[in-house]
């Protein structure tokens, strides 16, 4: 697959990563659809990628994450890579945080990226990839992030289990195990205060490696345990 003859669909376009991936990708020739919940910053993304269409989800739109790649494929007039790149976060010790946090963590970071990718599966062809964003963390456990660790590390799992029932089909499943980086993320917290976190990683190297995976067939990326550059395992 070539990135010039790419038709991708980025859910999580309006984030500074799933936005910095999906521009990279239409500068390198491929048709991007973004999608998103706010709908002012996603006309903002469509407009800079030049998109033939954007489109609005929402996480706890669970049918709607699913048809969502099918419109994307409407619009392009079909799809080869489906990459979500949308999260969030929150801190504080598993005894306090809430039974609502905890759904809403797996809610997001879980449950629509599954749907998002359960509905790509039908319409991506054999050669084509399926992606999403994990975290390093599901690696390297973290006081105070249980609840995202667990949420993280469920889609990290699911998408494994997919990778294997979809090597019959010749569909790349990748599973994008980011450090952390200052997109903004942790201000934007759904419930505690964020403890001290290490300077951000280099932001455009991670965002060319995320797409360099999805066009390769890569398995996983996720930092280098000597040096931390991005590491993509095939």
């Amino acid at each position: 697959m070539e990135a010039a003859d790419l038709r991708i669909l980025v859910a999580g376009a309006t984030g500074a990563l799933g936005s910095a991936v999906a521009v990279l990708a239409a500068e390198r020739g491929a048709r991007v659809v973004p999608a998103g919940r706010d709908p002012h910053r996603l006309e903002q993304v469509a407009c800079r990628l030049g998109s033939p269409a954007m489109l609005r989800f929402d996480a706890y739109d669970s049918d709607g994450c699913t048809r969502l790649a099918a419109r994307a494929a409407d619009r392009l007039g079909g799809l080869d890579a489906v990459l979500v790149t949308s999260g969030t976060v929150a801190f504080g010790p598993a005894e306090r945080t809430s039974a609502v946090i905890e759904e809403h963590l797996m809610a997001v970071n879980a449950l629509a990226p599954m749907a998002v990718l359960r509905g790509a599966l039908a319409v991506i062809g054999s050669g084509g990839a399926v992606g999403a964003i994990t975290a390093a963390i599901v690696d390297r456990p973290v006081k105070g992030m249980a609840a995202y660790q667990a949420s993280k590390a469920a889609l990290s799992a699911w998408l494994d289990a997919v990778r294997t029932e979809q090597r019959r089909n010749r569909i790349s499943v990748l599973d994008a195990r980011l450090p952390h980086m200052d997109t903004g993320l942790v201000d934007r917290a759904v419930a505690g205060t964020p403890p001290p976190t290490p300077p951000g990683a280099d932001l455009p190297a991670w965002v060319a490696a995320l797409l360099e995976g999805m066009i390769s067939g890569a398995s996983v990326l996720m930092p280098h345990p000597v040096h931390g550059a991005p590491a993509l395992r095939r």
